[in-house]
Formats: C-alpha cells, structure tokens, sequence
C-alpha cells in the first residue's frame, strides 16, 4: 500500500499498518482515489476520508547516543569554547 500514499517515517508504516487491519486495503485505495491531486496523499488525508482517527503510536527513540554525533557536539563545544574565551579574558582585564 506504500504505493499509494506517502510514508515518511516508523509513525507513518504502523498508522497504514493499523489502517489496513481496521478498514482493509479495498476502503484506503478508495479514499486515495477520492483525494485530490496528481501525487501520492499524506496518511492524514486518507484517514480523514475514511472518517477515522488512528491511535498513538509510540516510536522508540535510541537511548545511547551514537560515536558520530558524540564527536559532532564535541566539536560544537570546541567552535564555543573557542569564541567564548577571548571574551572571557578581555573581562578578566
């Protein structure tokens, strides 16, 4: 069904999964069709079509920060440093 309407994210693969489990894949190509437009519709627009709400899902976010963003924010922190200590000494003067 991803065929048919946008999926962007983990949220939006288990909104057309709990889609299709409650109303089918006969009722989602419907309303695809119904909606306006030459591209594929956002999940939103179908599921407003077809006049249901779907539940929250919730998407596991990593705990455990990655080597490469670690090593990004550090050099972040390096860039900060390093404009922030001329500014420091001139109002220790």
């Amino acid at each position: 069904m991803e065929h048919l309407v946008r999926v962007y994210n983990e949220k939006d693969r288990q909104t057309l999964e709990w889609l299709r489990r409650h109303v089918g894949d006969a009722a989602i190509a419907s309303a695809v069709a119904q909606c306006a437009g030459s591209g594929k519709p956002y999940l939103s627009i179908v599921c407003r079509r077809l006049g249901v709400r779907t539940p929250e899902f919730s998407v596991l976010r990593r705990q455990t920060s990655s080597p490469v963003a670690e090593h990004s924010l550090a050099t972040i922190r390096g860039i900060l440093a390093a404009r922030t200590a001329p500014a420091k000494l001139a109002a220790v003067r």
